[in-house]
């Protein structure tokens, strides 16, 4: 998921219904509202009428009841309640049509061009579609928010004070070595779907079906997806290169430091036997230079093809030479002799 690679795909662009897997944007906006301050988890949320009358799946929420912003998160990742996203929902942004012009303009944002939300938790709806390639884009953005995990990998939880048990729909979680998530969808029009997100040595992986003829095999399909990824890639991250000050033509300091980026996640296929190669490329630099100007670049490649950039910035400031800055210079070093 780092680096965004295709590993393998078929029919990734084709917009199809996605049921519940609409949830994980629904998901990704309120999480960054959670983080935002805007709702904490403790917080407590009562179901509207809008709200109260979803059907499919749910956790049959009455008009003016009330559930905390995080049972409300449990009944939506575990159980795939609909009336639960709606609260979750119309908390974030007023009422569920304006949440869903956020959800449609997020997906903008990430690339989604496939994409049109119409609600915020999947029930059918003509013109309600997506696309493989998409739900995998929005599976990148909501496995960031490292909280959705505990909800995720959960298997049985209760709310109303454990009188609704909520049951993971994500058979995997119990199964796969390696599963974190993610989300589950079944409608008539969808089928049965799946965005599977899992991770071992490193290596994160997102698997997306769609339109499965059953519930077991989209789980199926899923686990040989994964299984695919995870035999045929590694992962390597490689050490950060020693770096020397650089030479600064014109500057009040004849050079300055430099710290490369955090050194990238590079994806090589698992019988690799090449070794990953370094080069650094410095730029010329002529005074004044800012901390984080950019001032060189470490390249990886792998037999002659690149694999990564990491940028090299300043960690230092060097004015340019002028003459009131030379001559005050001067008389500092005088002084001090």
């Amino acid at each position: 998921t780092d680096t965004g690679d295709i590993l393998y795909e078929m029919q990734a662009d084709d917009e199809v219904p996605i049921a519940s897997i609409t949830k994980v944007m629904t998901l990704c906006l309120t999480m960054e509202a959670i983080e935002s301050g805007q709702l904490s988890l403790d917080q407590t949320l009562t179901a509207s009428a809008h709200a109260a009358s979803m059907g499919g799946s749910d956790i049959w929420l009455k008009e003016g009841e009330s559930m905390t912003v995080d049972d409300l998160l449990k009944a939506t990742v575990i159980m795939s309640a609909n009336d639960a996203a709606v609260v979750l929902a119309e908390a974030v942004a007023g009422s569920e049509d304006a949440f869903v012009a956020a959800m449609n303009e997020k997906a903008k944002s990430l690339g989604m061009e496939d994409t049109v939300f119409l609600n915020c938790n999947g029930l059918d709806e003509e013109g309600h579609v997506t696309s493989a390639y998409d739900v995998a884009l929005m599976s990148r953005e909501l496995i960031t928010h490292k909280k959705i995990f505990d909800y995720t990998l959960t298997w049985i939880d209760y709310v109303r004070d454990g009188e609704t048990q909520l049951v993971n729909t994500n058979k995997l979680i119990r199964s796969y070595p390696g599963i974190t998530g993610l989300k589950t969808g079944t409608t008539s029009q969808a089928g049965s779907c799946i965005t599977a997100t899992a991770q071992r040595d490193g290596l994160e992986l997102i698997a997306v079906v769609l339109g499965a003829d059953s519930t077991e095999h989209r789980f199926q399909d899923a686990a040989t997806l994964l299984d695919y990824g995870f035999a045929g890639w590694k992962v390597t991250v490689p050490e950060a290169p020693e770096l020397s000050r650089v030479p600064v033509q014109g500057g009040m300091s004849p050079d300055v430091g430099a710290q490369a980026g955090e050194s990238p996640k590079l994806l090589l296929e698992a019988g690799t036997t090449g070794e990953v190669e370094e080069e650094i490329q410095w730029e010329e630099l002529t005074a004044p230079v800012h901390v984080g100007d950019v001032i060189g670049r470490v390249r990886y490649t792998l037999e002659g093809e690149e694999l990564a950039q990491v940028e090299i910035t300043a960690t230092e400031e060097v004015p340019e030479v002028t003459f009131s800055r030379a001559f005050f210079y001067l008389l500092e070093n005088l002084f001090s002799l």
